[in-house]
């Protein structure tokens, strides 16, 4: 898309490459085949929604090691010990970053966080063809992630229909008016709201109150990014906002569940 963002672009090209090796490992039926094979998925909307129903915080959190705007942000990086860490903190459900030249992740992590905690795992990850979607299933994950800035409408909509009949969950993310409007045609049962400019990387929860006129009162708003501390939960929950997807906040402190049950107490 032509009004993507610098970094998006860089992403997706990497992407590109990443898929074609891919490919060459597991063909594109073979990994829809496995990806059919197994519909054992848990079930990650509903269990942000028992927490929101019930005007508790539901949390996602996130496992990631390094970020293209703050570098590195946790070096003692165990993934199974984060994950439940996690759990044991009062996380819904457990984000994990698979890209590997931008965030330093793995896609063996999903598996790894998946066999140590019952929460729904949503794969992070930069999600642009189906073969993606399919190979996410295989992995574990429970939900994709798809980034509206980098598809097209087409393209967001195949992707969706696609993971739905895989038995997973679709987060789609927005950054702003426009790209929730691209995206209320779907219909789907949550949005996520990034804080994040990224064109200049600048943070904002004003972001995520600003479109909230625009988005139907039954729809489940996940805020992402800037929710650094116990005011920013505050005055998210003075709008109404339950649900969260927080990372960098829990990354750079020693006991990420810890930081989770400090922030969301």
């Amino acid at each position: 898309m032509s009004n993507t963002p610098d970094i998006l672009k860089k992403i997706i090209a990497k992407k590109e490459q990443e898929i074609k090796a891919a490919l060459e490992i597991m063909p594109y039926n073979t990994m829809m085949e496995k990806a059919y094979e197994d519909r054992t998925t848990r079930d990650f909307y509903q269990a942000l929604k028992d927490k929101v129903n019930l005007k508790e915080s539901a949390i996602i959190a996130e496992i990631k090691k390094a970020s293209p705007s703050k570098g590195i942000l946790r070096e003692n990086f165990n993934v199974a010990e984060i994950a439940k860490s996690y759990a044991e903190h009062g996380a819904a459900c457990i984000s994990v970053l698979t890209d590997k030249d931008y965030f330093q992740g793995d896609d063996k992590y999903v598996a790894e966080v998946r066999s140590v905690v019952t929460l729904p795992v949503l794969r992070k990850e930069f999600i642009i063809e189906p073969y993606q979607v399919f190979q996410s299933r295989v992995l574990g994950a429970d939900c994709i992630l798809l980034i509206a800035a980098c598809l097209t409408d087409q393209r967001l909509e195949d992707l969706s229909m696609l993971a739905i009949s895989c038995h997973m969950d679709v987060l789609v993310e927005v950054h702003n008016l426009e790209e929730f409007k691209r995206v209320q045609v779907l219909r789907l049962p949550m949005i996520g709201i990034n804080n994040r400019n990224l064109r200049t990387f600048d943070v904002t929860l004003q972001t995520t109150i600003d479109l909230l006129d625009a988005i139907d009162d039954d729809t489940l708003v996940i805020t992402e990014s800037g929710i650094l501390g116990a005011d920013d939960v505050k005055l998210m929950k003075s709008h109404n906002i339950h649900s969260f997807l927080v990372g960098e906040a829990f990354m750079r402190a020693p006991n990420p569940g810890k930081a989770l049950q400090d922030i969301f107490s």
